[in-house]
């Protein structure tokens, strides 16, 4: 096939360079979150961007309390030898349930579980 002159050539465009990148720079898991519902979902609102920017921060932040809970352990022991647990682990909680109830915000925790399938039969009084 002759080409056109003046005309470029076709060329298949990925969704990954025509996705809208991240507002700011995150961590891994905070870009993996970010990543994952922008290729699921293709959030383009102001308001929706700016939700799921905050809960990629937290989700980074969660991590890192987590990496720190891992280190210290769950439990740790004050100076009088009473263990106690780790003040991190309420903030961690805390974190978690802010990026589910944006990502809920946000209506990604809705999602049809299967197909309806064939319509019902008709029941009841049918005209013939």
């Amino acid at each position: 096939m002759a080409k056109m002159p003046g005309n470029p050539p076709f060329s298949v465009v990925s969704p990954e360079t025509t996705a809208i990148s991240p507002p700011r720079k995150f961590g891994p898991a905070g870009l993996a979150l970010w990543n994952a519902v922008m290729a699921e979902y293709r959030i383009e609102d102001r308001g929706g961007i700016e939700l799921l920017t905050e809960a990629c921060a937290a989700r980074d932040r969660t991590e890192e309390l987590a990496a720190i809970i891992d280190r210290d352990g769950a439990i740790i022991y004050t100076k009088a030898d009473v263990p106690k647990i780790h003040p991190a682990v309420r903030e961690e909680l805390s974190g978690r349930a802010f990026v589910v109830k944006a990502l809920e915000r946000l209506g990604l925790n809705v999602e049809v579980l299967k197909s309806p399938g064939r319509p019902l039969k008709p029941f009841g009084w049918t005209p013939t």
